[in-house]
């Protein structure tokens, strides 16, 4: 693959569904060329074609980024891009530190965090070489707090954290910002269903009572919100909730 950088370019990780989506939607009517890239190459393929088909600039490739060897090989199409949106990740269980797989943890570390260190790592250069790069970091509040049934995704959460919270120390005075953006409560057609292995009844109960949730468009506009600030405007970190949400452990859930 070669990309010629006729315009500002945005990849998104994970962009497949969900969050990811919605911010390649974003990002493409803000006018970036957004490359689509998640493991899942049909459905990157046909939102590349819906953006481009709405008349935005978009192309997909599929990448796993947890495979460090298909990052770097992915890194060598880019001379120069805009904003990089590490979006890809998710959530394993809700078990208590007592009884829970090792094995879910071990997934969500290397997606999240993992995942998060090969990208950024292999295209930092091309960040940099742009003159006014951008680092997304998508966290969660799950990175700021703790709840019981979330150890392992609580603690993937705080080390991508802490990975943005790094970085931004240690590139400071390069021309890249580093943006962390933490959602709290996001009610998307996966994310609960994939926690909980498939199970319909335990995710709607994850959402049962509250009115209005996040939606995956509520964080996507905050997400190109915080890219489309003048270039020496940083969002360091960005906790979005819905109303109903005060904490983690917190919620108003209506009878």
């Amino acid at each position: 693959m070669t990309v010629a950088a006729t315009k500002r370019i945005a990849i998104v990780t994970g962009a497949s569904s969900g969050i990811g989506a919605a911010t390649a939607r974003g990002l493409a009517a803000a006018g970036y060329r957004v490359v689509l890239t998640a493991r899942r190459k049909d459905r990157i393929e046909a939102l590349a074609a819906e953006l481009t088909d709405a008349g935005h600039d978009a192309m997909a490739y599929a990448l796993d980024v947890t495979d460090r060897a298909a990052v770097d090989t992915f890194a060598t199409a880019f001379k120069k891009i805009a904003v990089l949106v590490n979006n890809a990740g998710g959530a394993l269980g809700a078990d208590p530190v007592a009884t829970s797989d090792p094995a879910d943890w071990r997934r969500m570390y290397e997606t999240n965090v993992l995942g998060t260190l090969n990208v950024t790592q292999a295209l930092l250069p091309a960040l940099t070489a742009s003159g006014d790069g951008t680092v997304v970091v998508l966290s969660s509040t799950a990175g700021h707090g703790t709840y019981e049934g979330g150890g392992g995704y609580v603690a993937a959460k705080h080390a991508e954290h802490v990975l943005a919270e790094t970085l931004r120390l240690e590139i400071v005075g390069t021309p890249v910002r580093v943006i962390e953006i933490a959602p709290g409560m996001v009610k998307t057609d996966e994310f609960a269903l994939t926690r909980f292995g498939g199970d319909s009844e335990k995710a709607a109960k994850v959402y049962a009572g509250v009115a209005d949730p996040l939606t995956a468009e509520d964080v996507a506009d905050t997400i190109t919100w915080a890219v489309t600030r003048p270039p020496h405007v940083n969002i360091d970190l960005l906790v979005v909730r819905p109303r109903a949400q005060a904490s983690n452990t917190k919620v108003h859930r209506e009878s």
